[in-house]
């Protein structure tokens, strides 16, 4: 018989042992070794049994050892060293504590977090990556108060049938048995959020917390008594459900998660978010519900729009159009209009935030974008991809001015790194953690000492992938009879190369399998063995995805490889961990440019491992040509087939005659001398660069505070400057098309323009009904390329200097001729406000119809 319901019954434990339930119910014991030692003195076995699951340990250990325990003063003392620990770590002033006029808090959105893998929340890259952003801002003291939703099946575990076909399951969560505790409210009731649907529906929400660190993480859970069966299932899986499931999730997380973080700051005196950060456009409904809140205290859409921008950052992480949110124009209006409209929202300006090109849909990913004052891809390569695949935003403006930035991602070094490598860097060099700096003392470490854990890293690996694929067959069928060969499946002391990621066709998988045969050879090589590890999980709904997985474990099958290659499933935080502290190479082979960043390459590098990649994302900027090696990209051919070709066949050329041949160069002394100069020189040119903290600090600096003064300068005198600058809006936009440039004309050219000589323009504006404060005339001057258009262009401001009676302006300015080879220049217009980001906010720009006095030739 099964049970019509399942929930955990928790553990009462002894007075003497209170702070143990303290130190489970904070998740900094998923990236603090010292409370994790303490939860295995526990009970040792039952730490390995539940998976180094600590609120799983407590409700397994019996009554009779936590009554040994609460008795054992050793215990009590550790116990108690590392509650003081903790708080310490909770109160005391960090690195944001020192920053002058910073945020009071900033509200983060997500829809998965990857925090650890007790609390399954999250799919792959987006969920892990605000997982780090999370513990980073714990680390560094910076007031992030997150928001997400709690899946009662998370995202799914994955096994293999005897086909190798990737088979889904959906283990149901309870929130009692994770590391969790319900909101309520000053009278112990829990808080319910609540949300109207159409046809007279209402949506309830309970509001788990989950404490990361320093950060109170919200996750908005509707699987409650007082919804009806569908609106409960709302919150059932990650990433499920068909279009209106979706949108059903996104409208929770955004316009929910709000309502929350208000309910949450009011019950708990947090300080409310000046700054909202987006984290990709599945939240981007939040906009919408503080734009609702400032309207019916009275302001107008546009005035709270403005408001809204102000403080709002959103980080798009696709770089594909295929990865953005959009939902059918219909069923966003049937949300937001008729019967469930909210009074002070019109469901015209919400549809028109969300529109694009295609009149039919609402794209998610528009509107986080319109919604944002700061706009930010994940990796200096995609900010570029990103402006140019939503420069329609922005029409007129060259696309080094689409206001759209970068921010590479980084990693959460104490959760990736494994423990005997943190240890070493303790004893050699404590400002790498104490100050985050000094990692050119690097070098100063014996190559033996790295070696040697390099070694204990690979082996683990091992272990644990054996473990792992025995499982594994166990559950295709296979009896323990026919299992001998895994006790040698992998070698501890073979080059090692880990592949691990989701698996969309874009990631290419079955790259390396492009010729079987030369592959089989470099696994099988009698002096230079490789051995490759893989995991990855394909989208339920991704036929081709599975193909894919399907293909390798063919392929890993056979028996005369099997023992080389391994496909391990249910990749998840602890196989991660293993996988990019035990491989010696990482492999990522994408098609460039459609890998927004990418880090797990970044956790193998902190681990001592190197890099074997596409130039995409994150490594694009940070290979140096001796930190790794670089696949080369056939960018240029357009049949597919041809260019998975040429690079598979670069793969198997650097593996065979770089990669292999650095790694089984040893020394006399049995260390491969050359090897460990790549290894250090990686630890030393990017380890400052690929971690969290570089990133937070990044954000906060670039985004996070600026976005605060923004927010502060519009919110001042119950609004007074917002409710200005949306009128100044309102009025240059209507008034933007009688503004052009009539003429221009330049003088001090010569007939041989030389370099260090300068060109005085002069030109006139109609600027119809602006005024000159309204605009900023400049110069675009520099480089022209083959059809007259400007390179990377620099700007002058020309200065007005009389204004006719009629509204046309005089303007005058300077161009110097600082380069030589082709030049040219042009004059334009665009808004001028102190509340402006970027001349390009708001997308109005004038140029002249034709070239008006182009000058092009050479500068001598």
């Amino acid at each position: 018989m099964r049970a019509i319901r399942r929930f955990t019954v928790r553990t009462v434990l002894p007075a003497e042992l209170a702070a143990l339930g303290e130190l489970v119910h904070n998740l900094r014991w998923s990236w603090h070794p010292e409370t994790m030692d303490l939860f295995a003195e526990v009970d040792a076995a039952l730490w390995e049994q539940v998976g180094h699951d600590p609120v799983a340990l407590l409700g397994a250990v019996s009554p009779a050892r936590l009554s040994e325990l609460a008795a054992d003063r050793r215990f009590l003392r550790r116990l108690a060293d590392a509650a003081d620990d903790l708080r310490e770590y909770m109160t005391s002033p960090r690195w944001y504590q020192t920053l002058p006029e910073a945020a009071r808090a900033i509200a983060y959105f997500s829809p998965e977090y990857g925090i650890a893998a007790a609390l399954p929340q999250y799919s792959g890259g987006l969920g892990i990556l605000a997982g780090d952003h999370l513990k980073a801002a714990s680390d560094l003291g910076v007031p992030i108060l997150a928001v997400g939703l709690l899946y009662r099946h998370g995202y799914f575990t994955q096994s293999l049938s005897p086909e190798g076909w990737q088979l889904e399951h959906y283990p149901s969560l309870d929130a009692g048995g994770l590391p969790l505790s319900l909101l309520k409210d000053t009278e112990g009731t829990p808080v319910k959020i609540r949300l109207a649907l159409p046809d007279d529906r209402v949506l309830h929400a309970q509001v788990w917390v989950a404490q990361v660190g320093r950060v109170p993480l919200l996750l908005l859970d509707s699987d409650v008594a007082d919804n009806d069966t569908a609106a409960r299932d709302i919150t059932d899986r990650l990433y499920g459900g068909g279009t209106d499931h979706r949108l059903m999730q996104e409208l929770l997380l955004g316009v929910g998660g709000v309502r929350a973080i208000r309910a949450y700051c009011k019950i708990t005196g947090h300080a409310e978010p000046e700054v909202f950060h987006t984290n990709e456009g599945h939240a981007g409904f939040l906009g919408l519900e503080r734009i609702r809140e400032l309207t019916e205290a009275r302001m107008s859409f546009d005035e709270a729009l403005e408001a809204v921008r102000a403080g709002t950052v959103f980080t798009t992480h696709t770089p594909v159009p295929a990865g953005i949110d959009r939902f059918p124009i219909d069923m966003i209006a049937r949300h937001f209009g008729g019967a469930s409209a909210w009074p002070t929202v019109p469901v015209e300006r919400i549809l028109a935030l969300g529109a694009e090109a295609d009149p039919g849909r609402f794209n998610m990913a528009v509107m986080g974008m319109r919604l944002a004052q700061r706009v930010n891809g994940v990796s200096v390569l995609h900010g570029e991809v990103s402006r140019e695949m939503f420069k329609n935003l922005w029409p007129g403006f060259d696309l080094d001015e689409v206001p759209i930035g970068s921010i590479t991602n980084g990693v959460h070094a104490p959760t990736w790194v494994g423990r005997e490598l943190m240890e070493l860097a303790g004893r050699e060099v404590p400002s790498l953690l104490e100050r985050a700096r000094g990692w050119e003392a690097i070098q100063k470490i014996s190559d033996a000492d790295i070696w040697e854990i390099r070694g204990v890293l690979r082996r683990r690996l091992v272990e644990g992938a054996r473990e792992r694929l025995r499982r594994s067959w166990r559950e295709r069928g296979a009896s323990d009879a026919e299992l001998g060969w895994i006790d040698d499946a992998l070698d501890p002391g073979v080059l090692t190369i880990g592949f691990a990621r989701r698996v969309p066709s874009y990631k290419r998988l079955t790259l390396m399998l492009r010729d079987p045969a030369r592959l089989t050879e470099l696994l099988l090589d009698p002096d230079k063995p490789v051995q490759i590890v893989i995991a990855g999980k394909a989208h339920p709904a991704d036929e081709g995805g599975k193909k894919l997985i399907q293909q390798i474990v063919k392929f890993a099958d056979r028996a005369d490889v099997r023992h080389r290659i391994v496909f391990l499933p249910d990749y998840d935080m602890s196989l991660g961990q293993l996988m990019v502290q035990g491989c010696d190479v990482w492999l990522n082979n994408p098609l460039r440019p459609l890998e927004a960043s990418g880090t797990s390459g970044m956790k193998s590098a902190l681990n001592g491992g190197l890099n074997l990649s596409i130039r995409d994302g994150w490594w694009d900027e940070w290979y140096d040509g001796t930190n790794g090696w670089a696949i080369p990209t056939a960018d240029g051919v357009s049949d597919a087939d041809r260019r998975d070709e040429l690079e598979a066949a670069a793969l198997y050329d650097l593996i065979e005659h770089e990669v292999s041949d650095r790694f089984y160069d040893r020394a006399l002394d049995g260390l491969p001398r050359r090897w460990m100069e790549m290894v250090k020189h990686t630890l030393t040119s990017l380890g400052p660069k690929v971690l969290a903290g570089r990133m937070l600090r990044d954000y906060v600096v670039s985004l996070y505070n600026p976005a605060a003064a923004s927010a502060r300068a519009l919110s001042a005198d119950g609004y007074a400057p917002a409710k200005a600058f949306a009128a100044w809006r309102v009025r240059v936009t209507r008034a933007w098309p009688g503004v052009r440039v009539e003429h221009v004309e330049a003088a001090g050219v010569g007939d041989t323009p030389e370099v260090g000589a300068a060109i005085e323009l002069h030109a006139t504006i109609a600027l119809g009904d602006l005024e000159p404060d309204d605009v900023m005339v400049e110069a675009a001057y520099g480089k022209v390329g083959p059809h007259d258009e400007l390179v990377h262009p620099s700007y002058a401001k020309l200065t007005v200097r009389s204004v006719d009676d009629d509204g046309r302006a005089h303007y005058t300015g300077v161009v110097p001729l600082d380069r030589t080879g082709a030049f040219g220049y042009t004059v334009r217009v665009v808004p001028c406000h102190s509340l402006l980001a970027t001349p390009s906010e708001l997308g109005l720009i004038a140029v002249p119809e034709e070239p008006a006095g182009m000058t092009n030739g050479t500068l001598r």
